[in-house]
């Protein structure tokens, strides 16, 4: 499989693990996590987003776009949703606050959102070595 076609089969599945862990915002209510949590959780889905669409447009900047959206998201969502309650961006999953809603699925999407990343991050990564190796 070319490298293109594996960053953009990454960057779908990124998109979809992104939407599901939306979904389960939506199911456990947005007002359940702080507003810092709110502005950055908004800011990485914009930021997703773009480097998405740069992937299916081809845009040469796309498989960077990729390697930092990716390992920024996985950090990301790994400290607010699976390390113990640490500061106001954090929505633990390790220890909830009370009402927070956290289910089975709130622990499925977060591991499918981290694992997409990492493999958009991954797929970036390899994109960016066939380029390099190519020069």
């Amino acid at each position: 499989m070319r490298t293109f076609d594996a960053l953009r089969y990454a960057a779908l599945a990124f998109a979809v693990g992104l939407a599901a862990h939306g979904v389960d915002h939506a199911i456990r209510g947005f007002d359940v996590v702080s507003s810092e949590v709110a502005v950055a959780g908004n800011i990485q889905v914009v930021a997703a987003m773009i480097t998405v669409a740069l992937v299916f447009i081809g845009h040469r900047l796309a498989p960077i776009a990729a390697v930092l959206i990716g390992a920024g998201s996985a950090l990301g969502f790994t400290a607010a949703h699976l390390l113990p309650t640490w500061s106001a961006f954090s929505d633990s999953f390790v220890t909830p606050a009370p009402g927070a809603g956290v289910t089975a699925y709130s622990w499925l999407t977060a591991l499918l959102e981290i694992g997409t990343a990492l493999a958009f991050a991954v797929a970036g990564a390899r994109q960016v070595r066939t380029a390099t190796a190519a020069v």
